[in-house]
């Protein structure tokens, strides 16, 4: 996980190109397939929730959250008027204190930020006790990870700075942070540009498909002495 764009780098074109990015999402057989994986994990307990990497918040007014946070600024105003509560930040250093949300969520985030182990840690921090952590990711491995990286040696915008990761990798990282995934669900089996219809997500983290959604829950990570 190492090698990874400088924030300011990686959000700029959400930045400069927020109301593109927003439209994208008008009506989106993609968004669609997403959400609908995303709400067959488990419901999680009413209480303070956040997004990272919230953008124009079209993933957090969907699913409720009420905070949001974005290293772009631009995306922020859009967020605002869907009446999420935000703030300019990264993941690395989440502005809140330690056991006060009882959910955060992550869309397609973490292949963005400089340091993915360090964002899921410091979701474990400012999580509840057996507080949830939702993340919704491209496998790497999967025909629509390799499609992303082909775009992105080809100089697409949106995905010039992402670095897309495997569920081992995503597994690996839960682990090492004080994660236990406990639910997971994969979607969009349909090849890139042939999606027509929308698709009933498969139970587990499956790598052919192209979006993966995940339930994770904390616990506390042994102590151990600095």
């Amino acid at each position: 996980m190492n090698g990874r764009a400088d924030w300011r780098h990686s959000s700029r074109v959400f930045h400069v190109k927020a109301l593109e990015y927003d439209s994208w999402f008008e009506e989106s057989l993609l968004f669609d397939i997403e959400m609908a994986a995303i709400k067959a994990l488990p419901a999680v307990e009413p209480g303070p929730s956040l997004e990272i990497g919230v953008g124009p918040g079209r993933f957090a007014d969907a699913l409720g959250s009420g905070f949001g946070i974005d290293p772009a600024m631009a995306p922020l105003a859009l967020a605002r008027r869907r009446n999420i509560a935000v703030c300019q930040a990264v993941g690395e250093a989440l502005p809140f204190r330690s056991g006060c949300l009882a959910r955060v969520s992550l869309f397609f985030t973490l292949c963005f930020v400089q340091d993915p182990e360090r964002v899921i840690s410091e979701c474990h921090r400012v999580l509840q006790a057996n507080g949830r952590l939702v993340i919704g990711f491209v496998p790497a491995t999967g025909p629509w990870g390799k499609y992303l990286q082909q775009k992105k040696k080809n100089g697409h915008p949106f995905y010039e700075y992402a670095s897309f990761l495997t569920a081992e990798e995503i597994n690996t990282a839960l682990s090492n942070q004080g994660f236990s995934v406990k639910s997971a669900v994969s979607s969009l089996y349909q090849e890139p540009g042939m999606v027509e219809q929308c698709e009933t997500p498969r139970n587990g983290m499956d790598e052919a498909g192209g979006f993966v959604a995940l339930l994770a829950e904390k616990y506390n990570l042994p102590y151990t002495e600095k």
